[in-house]
Formats: structure tokens, sequence, C-alpha cells
């Protein structure tokens, strides 16, 4: 079998055959605010390891890195090491959990709008498929989730949700998993979750080493800045985890290059260095969401991650998107049909914000 996310066009993959994720690739002197990617690169640290282990890639896992890498996510993330397994960033393990636990029968429930991957793995798979609108205060209605389809192979929560960045109450989740059908899984997707005030207290890590219907998805391609080297990690009882490795015996795993796994290993324990993106992080959003304020525009929140959702009232956002690429800043528009006239907005650097409002004061007076 090809690679999960190959097939159903998740991730890195999906480069070659999204237009708008491919301009947006392009790089160039365009301000880059459309794929929730850090402004910052790789860690020092893990820079460093990456580095010093490029020379020995004539080997599958030289120093035993891809075990090195399991056993520090474990001390981490406080999980037994087989509860554990590494990806080529999460959108591959991601879409491999609704073909193995959806099916035309089973089908899949999700949040409108809310992450696409699993969806567009449902729709390969034949699998039926509930969208349900977010709550008033833009979080995943778990109750509504179950009542849409009571019979589901998988319910999926993404939280913070992208694109709006909300977070669920982890009350919520909870009650979903105590409440779903019995041989449905719960997917709880934290690409997002160091973003937020109070990682590492507010994940569902508790609900898998409890032995739940639960998979935790991660990545390291937003705080860590690691999108280009594909690395993420997926977290559930050891079951789970191996069918989600049953078609290729856990092969992907060892596939991972072996300066993402060195890189990766060394990042997860800088704490300090994490806890300053994400100050900054909150910073620059607080100015934006403030500049955005005074234009009289609409945010649609509170983002707990490194998005906003914006409201541009009259305008589609597909012209937005269109408009400010005129003013070299690729920002995403028209992804979500529930709402036509919003567009996510990637928070990034302070500089490159700036231009951000200084292009969003040329498009609102053109």
């Amino acid at each position: 079998m090809m690679r999960a996310a190959m097939l159903v066009g998740g991730g890195a993959a999906a480069l070659a055959f999204n237009p708008e994720i491919a301009r947006a690739a392009a790089g160039g002197d365009t301000i880059r605010i459309s794929l929730n990617e850090c402004w910052a690169g790789p860690m020092a640290p893990g820079l460093k390891a990456s580095a010093e282990i490029s020379a020995k890639c004539n080997r599958y896992t030289p120093d035993d890195i891809h075990a090195r890498l399991v056993k520090t996510i474990s001390t981490v993330e406080n999980m037994p090491e087989d509860h554990i397994s590494t990806w080529p960033g999460s959108n591959e393990a991601l879409a491999r959990s609704v073909l193995v636990f959806c099916s035309p029968a089973k089908g899949l429930v999700t949040a409108d709008p809310s992450y696409e991957t699993p969806v567009t793995a449902a729709k390969f798979l034949g699998a039926p498929i509930k969208g349900v609108p977010l709550t008033e205060d833009y979080r995943h209605d778990v109750k509504a989730m179950l009542a849409a389809n009571p019979d589901a192979g998988l319910y999926y929560v993404c939280s913070p949700n992208n694109p709006t960045g909300t977070l669920t109450p982890m009350a919520d989740i909870e009650w979903l998993v105590a409440n779903k059908p019995a041989g449905a899984i719960v997917v709880v997707d934290e690409a997002y979750i160091h973003w937020t005030p109070d990682f590492p207290n507010n994940t569902a890590n508790h609900l898998v080493r409890a032995g739940k219907d639960v998979l935790i998805m991660r990545t390291f391609s937003k705080v860590f800045g690691m999108a280009g080297m594909r690395m993420g990690f997926a977290m559930g009882r050891p079951d789970l985890i191996n069918k989600l490795r049953a078609h290729d015996g856990g092969q992907m795993s060892y596939q991972i290059p072996v300066p993402a796994a060195a890189c990766a290993a060394a990042s997860l324990t800088e704490t300090g260095l994490i806890g300053q993106r994400r100050k900054e992080l909150v910073q620059v959003r607080a100015m934006t969401e403030d500049f955005l304020a005074k234009r009289g525009l609409r945010v649609i929140g509170p983002s707990h991650a490194n998005m906003l959702m914006v409201d541009w009232k009259t305008k589609t956002a597909k012209e937005m998107q269109a408009a400010f690429k005129a003013q070299n800043v690729e920002i995403a528009g028209g992804r979500w049909a529930i709402w036509p006239t919003v567009s996510r907005i990637t928070v990034g650097s302070r500089k490159e914000m700036e231009g951000f409002m200084a292009a969003c004061n040329k498009v609102l007076t053109a």
C-alpha cells in the first residue's frame, strides 16, 4: 500500500497537488502567513544534533536515533514507549487512523470548520462524513457530534482547532470519550498544543495512560519550526498504535530522515525555548488582534494558536487572498465553505505581521 498521506493528499505529499499550498511554498520575498508555519526555524540544539548525525546517514538508523527519539518522547510526555509511534509529520498517522477505524459502514464525525485531512481520507475510503458546526464560542460541540452519528468509527477533535485556534474544554473531550459507541475511537489532534498557555497541563495524555479509546496526534511543524523536516508522532494504547502500523509492520517509523529524528529528539526537552516562542506569539498575536479591531474587523476566537480567523464581511476570502497576493502577502483563502468571507491568517514574526498590517491598510483602502 502507498503511504496513506499520498493517497489522501495529506501533509507534504499534498504540495504538488494543492495549488494554494504550492504557491505559498514558493517563498521568495513574499510574506508567508498562510500555512501556520513557525516564523523561526528549528531550534539551535536541534540543528546542532541534526548536523552532527548527518555524516552518518549512510546508515538507516545511526546511533539508534529512532529508538532514542521514542525514549525522549516517552520521558517528556510521561508515556510508555509502546504507546508511541513516530511519523513523518502527523498527517500520515491522522490519515491512517481514518483508513483503519472508518469504513463505508462506520463514518467520520468532525467539526465544521476543522482540519481537512480526516475528511479527505474518509472520502477516499467511501465512509460517511458528518461535519458538525462549532458552538457559539467556536469550540467542538461534542454532544452534537455524537448525535450526528451515534455509530461512527472515529470522532475527530482538533484542539486548538485549525482554523480557529480555539480550545475545546478537556471536560468535553472526556465526555465524548465516555459516551461514544463501543469500538469507536476519539482522535485528539494536538498539533498546536504547545502554543497554549496551560501546556503541558491541558493535553489528553491522561486519557491514553488510562487505556481509553483515544489517539493523540502531535507534530514538530509548529512551535519547533520543523515543517520542512516532516516529523510527528502519535500516542495511544499499543493495540491502537499497532493498527496504524499494521500494513507496513512499523517501517514508516524508520523511514523518518535521520537528521529530522535527531533534531526532534534534541528539541523536545527545550522547555525554555518553547516558552520563549510562546511568549513572542502571544505578544505579536495581541498586536495583530488590536490592529484588526481598530480596522473594524471581527476576529473569530479566542485563538490559542498561531492563527487568526478574520471576517472581511463584504469581501470573499478568495478576493482578499488575491488582493493580499498583489501586496506580496500570502494568506489562506476560501478553504472553508461554511465561512466564505473569512480568511485564516498565520501569526508570523513581528516584522511579518507589521508587513501584513501595512498591506491590510492598502487593501482596505483600495
